[in-house]
């Protein structure tokens, strides 16, 4: 019996994938119903930073800043351990300048260079140490979408901020009370309510109504096709058909223990995104035998759980990222003992929490702590407090080193030895261990004031009080699933493609593998494979 969602193309998921997939196949002129499993749309896209990372934008042509395909070939191969097929590679590239500008011409998105903004990985082959690749969405006006301007899920702490107003984009992370106040006023929002907020009015622009609270169970198998899916829409069950494809981006599965159990690498405790992702695509696309890759990747992220905190429901974790940039903080693990680059970009630095310690069959590095002083707390605040402000209660704090380490379990010595020692690389201007400022990245991420020096990273601790925040596993978003061609059609296990059936971003195989280039680096091929899959599914017979 016919839905009241029939349609030629069906998209689960309205993140960065669902939405540029649903666009992509709308402006073709066939029929797209688009499927969100939460109660807003945006999906993680919608809370991100927003930015993509592309190689070859033509905003870099308009600023002369030079790229090669050669280069970002090179650059991604360099990151990848040889796990990345080079025709997603080659396809990432080559089709990245094309799907900005299509965003610019046919939605009201505008983007912008981030400036100075390096690769995450500049000095590797093709990397860019003065930027060029990351690009900032700026802000959008959320009255623009009439009945769904309050349906778009959005960060608490950065709805209304630009990314380059954050300490990613080499800001503060704060505006003046006049500033945040106009931009609530007119409800202008930024970061990834600004990548996600243009292309939404594009598709309601072309009579594209999205249906929330629609989860996708099953998959419809017609003559080895894909025909469909079963949806329940407010707790309703529907069989949903689709004539030409449907497009899964229902995002990862880092919200289902037992799916992070079985496929991640390494323990993850704490993840950033959308609590809907919990593998719902995956389970589908198994189900039909689709062939997986990537499996035990993730964008991982050192994370932090404040008490109190929730989220969509469920408890946040942050994101560290400004903390352990900035000058007088280290990380440590119990035995005191620095285990990293403390600045090195987030994705990286997940590799760093997965060591195993052979002798005793543990994490080497986990738990992990932040350690700082009261000069760092009062210079810059910390975790969502603001400079000169008190420190929240919930931050161990201690007067002594010694006391901070019989507080939190540490090693006592181990702690002393490793401040010392890092109090010594910071007189001499350089981290023998572990080559913290070294990269031009680690110069870019601290103290604004002393940008592209070592001092914008590298400071001593020595003044009491001390704090220690513990510091956890946790990830942007899972990056295994079902593998796909350049063209976004999901692969049997044979290779060969399953008819009706496409997908992009988190929830499949994500085209560079582990590779992540710069900020924007799992979002710039969201962008790309998600209109491809779209224009894929929109044409198929």
């Amino acid at each position: 019996m016919p839905s009241g969602f029939d349609a030629d193309v069906i998209v689960l998921g309205s993140g960065a994938a669902g939405l540029t997939a649903a666009l992509a196949a709308a402006q073709t002129g066939v029929s797209v119903t688009l499927l969100e499993k939460g109660d807003v749309l945006g999906g993680s896209s919608a809370i991100s930073g927003g930015v993509p990372w592309i190689p070859l934008n033509h905003h870099q042509d308009e600023q002369g800043i030079p790229d090669s395909r050669e280069e970002a070939l090179a650059y991604l191969a360099s990151l990848s351990l040889g796990r990345m097929d080079p025709r997603m590679a080659e396809t990432f590239v080559d089709n990245g300048r094309a799907t900005i500008q299509w965003l610019e011409d046919t939605t009201e998105a505008k983007f912008t260079i981030l400036p100075h903004y390096p690769d995450y990985h500049p000095e590797n082959p093709g990397g860019k140490p003065d930027g060029g690749r990351s690009l900032d969405p700026g802000l959008f006006r959320y009255s623009s979408l009439g009945d769904w301007q309050d349906k778009v899920a959005r960060s608490r702490r950065s709805a209304h901020l630009k990314i380059t107003d954050t300490t990613l984009g080499g800001g503060t992370g704060y505006l003046s009370e006049e500033e945040m106040q106009r931009r609530i006023d007119e409800d202008l929002r930024g970061c990834g309510n600004a990548l996600v907020g243009p292309i939404i009015k594009a598709l309601l622009d072309l009579g594209v109504e999205p249906v929330v609270n629609a989860r996708a169970t099953d998959l419809l198998l017609e003559d080895d096709r894909v025909a469909g899916v079963r949806v329940e829409v407010d707790g309703e069950a529907h069989e949903v058909r689709a004539s030409r494809g449907v497009v899964l981006a229902t995002g990862g599965f880092e919200w289902d223990a037992d799916l992070v159990a079985a496929f991640l690498r390494g323990p993850m405790t704490a993840p950033t995104s959308i609590p809907t992702n919990t593998g719902d695509g995956l389970r589908m696309a198994m189900s039909i035998g689709a062939q997986l890759g990537n499996m035990g990747q993730a964008w991982w992220v050192p994370a932090v759980k404040i008490p109190g905190d929730e989220a969509f429901g469920a408890v946040r974790s942050n994101l560290v990222n400004r903390e352990r940039t900035l000058p007088g903080s280290i990380m440590v693990n119990r035995a005191g003992r620095r285990f990293t680059d403390e600045a090195t970009n987030y994705n990286a630095l997940g590799g760093a929490f997965h060591q195993l310690d052979p002798l005793t069959f543990t994490y080497a590095n986990l738990p992990a702590w932040l350690i700082f002083d009261q000069t760092h707390a009062q210079k810059y605040g910390t975790f969502g407090a603001p400079a000169g402000t008190p420190i929240p209660e919930w931050v161990t704090s201690a007067p002594t080193l010694a006391d901070l380490a019989n507080t939190c379990g540490i090693d006592t010595q181990g702690l002393e030895q490793t401040v010392a020692r890092w109090n010594g690389f910071v007189d001499a201007e350089q981290d023998e261990d572990f080559h913290r400022g070294d990269s031009a990245y680690d110069r870019w991420s601290g103290d604004g004031d002393f940008r592209f020096l070592k001092a914008s990273t590298m400071g001593r601790i020595d003044t009491g009080p001390f704090y220690a925040v513990e510091i956890e596993s946790g990830t942007l978003g899972t990056s295994g699933g079902p593998r796909t061609d350049p063209q976004g059609r999901v692969l049997d296990h044979d290779g060969a493609p399953i008819a009706g059936l496409f997908a992009a971003g988190n929830v499949a195989a994500a085209p560079t593998a582990m590779a992540y280039g710069g900020a924007g680096g799992t979002l710039g091929p969201i962008l790309v494979f998600g209109r491809l899959a779209g224009l894929s599914a929109s044409s198929a017979g």
